[in-house]
Order: C-alpha cells, then sequence, then structure tokens
C-alpha cells in the first residue's frame, strides 16, 4: 500500500572511489522505493570521500563533509582507495583511506557490527559443506577507534641499516570497556553466549583487553562469556578439511 509522504530524512550519501558509486546508487534507489512505501520523504546529500576527495581538493575528508555527516540522519558510504592512489605514490601520506578513519573518529563510530547468516535459499551454492553453513548466526562485533590504526607514533624512516617503519598498538580502558558492552547487549539479545579474541599470550593490549572485557562480564551473569587466542578462534570458526593435503 502507498501512504502519503510525511517525514523527510537526510541522508548524506559518500560513494567514494572503485565500486563505491556503483553500489550507493544502487542502494539509493532501493531506498527511495522504500521510503515511498512508507511515507518517507529521503533527501539525499553526496558528498566526496577517499581518492575522489584527494583528487578535487587535496584531502581524503574535508571538515565540512565531516560536519555535514554529523548532521544527518543517516551515511550511506560506498568505498575508498584502489591502484590509481596506492601505485601512484607508495610513500606518500595522503591516503584515501584516512577519510574512512577520520569519519570513524569523529562520528565515535568504535563498534562496527558483521552479521554472518546465510539464507537457507544459498545453503546449496555455497563452497563450504551445507552442514557447515546451514543455521549459521554470528555477530561479528569489531572495534573500530583505537589499536594499531589511531595510535601514536606512527611513521616511517631512515637508518643505517636501511628503512624501518613504526605502528603503535594502544587501548585504553574506555574504549575496551564500551566496545564490550556493546557486544554484551547484543549477546543478551540473541543467544546469550560471548566470544572475546585477543592475543593475550603475547601482547599487553591484549592481557588489558582481557582484563576489562572480563571485568564488564560481571555486569552480565546472564551472558555465558569465554576468551579465545585469535589463532585458536580462527581454526575453530573455518571449514574442517575432509581429506588429508
Amino acid at each position: 500500500m502507498i501512504v502519503g509522504v510525511t517525514t523527510a530524512v537526510r541522508i548524506v550519501v559518500l560513494p567514494g572511489d572503485g565500486i563505491g558509486p556503483e553500489v550507493t546508487e544502487a542502494a539509493r534507489r532501493v531506498l527511495d522505493a522504500a521510503g515511498t512505501r512508507v511515507g518517507l520523504k529521503l533527501d539525499f546529500v553526496e558528498e566526496l570521500v577517499g581518492g575522489a576527495s584527494v583528487d578535487a581538493f587535496g584531502v581524503a575528508l574535508r571538515p565540512q563533509t565531516l560536519r555535514l555527516c554529523k548532521t544527518a540522519d543517516a551515511i550511506l558510504f560506498g568505498a575508498v582507495g584502489g591502484p590509481k592512489w596506492d601505485d601512484a605514490a607508495p610513500q606518500s601520506t595522503l591516503r584515501p583511506g584516512s577519510g574512512l578513519l577520520a569519519l570513524r573518529k569523529g562520528l565515535e563510530l568504535f563498534a562496527n557490527l558483521r552479521p554472518v547468516r546465510v539464507d537457507a535459499a544459498m545453503v546449496a551454492t555455497s563452497a563450504l559443506r551445507p552442514e557447515r553453513v546451514k543455521d549459521v548466526d554470528l555477530m561479528v562485533v569489531r572495534e573500530l577507534t583505537g589499536g594499531l590504526y589511531f595510535s601514536k607514533p606512527k611513521r616511517r624512516y631512515s637508518t643505517p641499516r636501511g628503512e624501518a617503519a613504526v605502528d603503535t598498538m594502544r587501548y585504553s580502558t574506555p574504549e575496551i570497556e564500551r566496545v564490550a558492552v556493546r557486544a554484551f547487549e547484543l549477546a543478551r539479545q540473541r543467544r546469550q553466549r560471548l566470544c572475546s579474541v585477543d592475543k593475550a599470550n603475547m601482547l599487553e593490549t591484549s592481557r588489558l583487553w582481557r582484563t576489562v572485557v572480563s571485568r564488564v562480564a560481571e555486569r552480565y551473569p546472564d551472558v555465558a562469556c569465554s576468551h579465545m587466542l585469535v589463532d585458536a578462534f580462527a581454526m575453530d570458526v573455518g571449514p574442517r578439511r575432509t581429506t588429508s593435503s
């Protein structure tokens, strides 16, 4: 049923690079059709980000674009980066991906939610055995605004023995706590099970991570919390071999 349009929503569209313009254009058509059916007027405002913004303005994300995103009801993001910018200046500090990082930081998008679910109609088309993918229902919660991507120092430099580079891995208790709370709240709404994945056998940041998550777990006695090293986790969730190589 078609109803009268009564509400307006502003959506900032950031097509970006590569396949970004194509997928955001398709998404806009879907959103327009859905909005018409429920009486929602969608006002799209398009801005540049990533390599497209580098080419036009010399920066991967303009301050005015970030300000516009902060006032929008939603953001439709495509993709950033590509060989054009990576191959042209391998040592350049001006990267299209820095626009995405600036969006994450500026909008405090600290939790990336990635659902893993296989539609029943697609089970038979998977490269994995049907029994391995049937009824898969997993939500990955990834921290987005701390760690290696944002910590300082981060630089490339010359030494008497050749070039070297450094990236710093830093996490604070508040950063870990807020993403842990988000994960526990989601687990509470699902199957009341949460697995925190880290590298606590090697990294001090992961040992802090495990400590903070364990502390947050005390607030959620109804959620079964476990910890697993990333190596073991990758093996546990990956496909099993059916024959020896």
